[in-house]
């Protein structure tokens, strides 16, 4: 068993590094967190670099599925600023995975080589104002009428809405008591007419504001279905088959970027800053601080790449992004608020990066299914399993 990292991954480090130190200075990462603002700019020249094909197949134009790469990059750029890596997976995870693994050919064809040159971003049309982790039971509503589609209802916290192109809807086609039998999964461009976007204030996560969506009489085309004549009443295998594991994984990379961040910082810190006339690096206490979060980040980064390689090996691994996510977004937190006390109270002020990092880590057990949603799937899949 080796854990080194193959020669194209490392390869793969070095050029995001080079990217991120050039094109995502820390001045303009502190901008961006500060007007919620998307760096559209900074984002086709990410494309540029062909990793938004990390997730499409050669034959439409990618690079070949390769989570442990995608992983990688997201966890690079998250290293950074969340303004370039969270529209990063939008594109590649959300839009590129979904898309191989439940589109019909004909979208394939239509939309996979649009991921690639970053022209396709999508945002989850997911959760509703009464609806969380349990997505069965979804309220907005879509009717066939001929060729086209008609919906009605409202998505909250969905993220990024006001930039992606399609907002990648789960929506109720079916009787209410049939559950997982009646939902289907429709793109809606969010500039069509009866849709309302308003935006919601977020501590962090800043670049892809934090949205609820209204649709009133909204009609798409029938071909906007996922998957579709096939892919009607189909959602609900689409969602539970491609986008809920490695969502876990993208949610748990970017922890493990910011943790990276938070430690690299508070580390420079504590041999920078003097008290009592030496560095307080030297005194015990910060010393164990920086061992105890060097080593929680060793652990997340395990496990995160652990259960990618099984991903991309297509194995059964929920039980394993369950627990990468659960971990890795309790030791970004853990990580994120010492190296905050670290720096005192120049961590806490305002636009300072220490202080991003605690507002950006705290949203991480939140998404992609809580902290508490992934302890019970690690019990219950658990089961039959020990």
């Amino acid at each position: 068993m080796s854990f080194n990292e193959p020669d194209h991954i490392q390869q793969l480090r070095d050029s995001l590094g080079r990217f991120v130190e050039k094109e995502m200075p820390r001045e303009a990462a502190a901008q961006w967190d500060k007007a919620n603002y998307f760096p559209r700019d900074v984002f086709k020249k990410l494309a540029a670099l062909g990793v938004l094909g990390l997730t499409v197949p050669e034959e439409y134009g990618g690079a070949g599925r390769d989570i442990l790469a995608t992983m990688v990059v997201i966890e690079e750029l998250s290293r950074r600023s969340l303004a370039v890596a969270v529209p990063y997976l939008m594109a590649a995870c959300y839009a590129g995975m979904n898309i191989e693994e439940c589109a019909s050919e004909e979208q394939k064809r239509a939309l996979l080589p649009k991921v690639v040159d970053g022209e396709l971003i999508f945002a989850y049309g997911w959760t509703e104002p009464d609806v969380g982790a349990d997505l069965a039971s979804v309220r907005t509503r879509a009717e066939r009428v001929g060729e086209t589609v008609r919906i009605n209802g409202t998505k909250r916290f969905c993220s990024g809405a006001e930039i992606a192109d399609y907002i990648y809807t789960l929506v109720r086609t079916g009787p209410d008591d049939a559950r997982y039998k009646n939902l289907s999964i429709v793109l809606v461009p969010p500039k069509t007419t009866g849709i309302t976007i308003t935006q919601i204030e977020s501590l962090g996560m800043k670049g892809a504001a934090t949205t609820d969506v209204t649709f009133e009489d909204v009609e798409v085309p029938f071909a906007n279905v996922i998957g579709g004549d096939a892919g009607w009443n189909f959602g609900w295998k689409m969602i539970v088959g491609s986008g809920l594991d490695v969502e876990k994984l993208e949610v748990a990379a970017i922890a493990v970027g910011i943790a990276r961040a938070a430690l690299d910082d508070a580390w420079r810190y504590a041999f920078e800053r003097k008290q009592f006339g030496k560095a307080i690096g030297s005194y015990q206490s910060i010393q164990h601080k920086l061992a105890d979060m060097k080593t929680r980040l060793h652990a997340a980064r395990l496990m995160l790449y652990h259960a990618a390689w099984m991903a991309n090996d297509r194995r059964r691994c929920g039980v394993e992004t369950s627990m990468a996510k659960l971990f890795a977004t309790e030791v970004a937190k853990h990580v994120a608020l010492e190296s905050q006390s670290i720096f005192g109270a120049y961590g806490y002020v305002k636009g300072a990066d220490a202080e991003r990092y605690v507002r950006d880590a705290l949203l991480l057990p939140i998404i992609g299914g809580s902290s508490a949603i992934q302890r019970n799937n690690i019990f219950k899949w658990s089961e039959g399993r020990v």
